[in-house]
């Protein structure tokens, strides 16, 4: 299954709730938050007090992924924000598999992403664990920014 899930990254924050609404509108059914930490990758956005502002303004699926070091630390605090999916990079944890678990136990849907320098088989035997994967086209870790298909 296919699924578009509009991103707010690059949203007019002083017009968040007009822009969620248009992608709403659009038909979108998901709505895609990257969350930075200015560690794990070199920008920093925004945290689960937006997210649990957002859920008051919204029925969208909120999917938030964490690109940030240590993500067990945030979970619970996306979680009662209303994140409905939470994604982690496997590159930001040495065992994935207790806190993926700790997602589903929350009430949540749990995802794993990828660099692409990370090979599938990496993942492979965390597929039984998670509802989602998402593939980066880039590496956000890096200045480079090109798209690598």
């Amino acid at each position: 299954m296919v699924i578009v899930a509009p991103s707010i990254l690059s949203a007019d924050f002083t017009r968040l709730q007009e822009e969620i609404t248009a992608v709403a509108d659009a038909g979108a059914e998901w709505l895609h938050i990257d969350v930075m930490d200015g560690h794990f990758v070199p920008n920093i956005t925004i945290g689960p007090v937006v997210v649990e502002n957002i859920r008051k303004k919204t029925t969208l699926f909120l999917d938030c992924h964490l690109m940030i070091q240590h993500p067990e630390k945030y979970v619970d605090a996306f979680l009662k924000a209303g994140a409905d999916l939470i994604t982690i990079h496997i590159e930001a944890i040495a065992d994935p598999v207790p806190i993926l678990r700790h997602i589903k136990e929350g009430g949540g849907k749990a995802g794993i992403s990828i660099n692409p320098e990370t090979s599938f088989e990496e993942i492979s035997m965390l597929l039984p664990e998670v509802d989602l994967v998402l593939i980066m086209s880039y590496c956000h870790q890096t200045a480079q920014r090109s798209i690598i298909f």
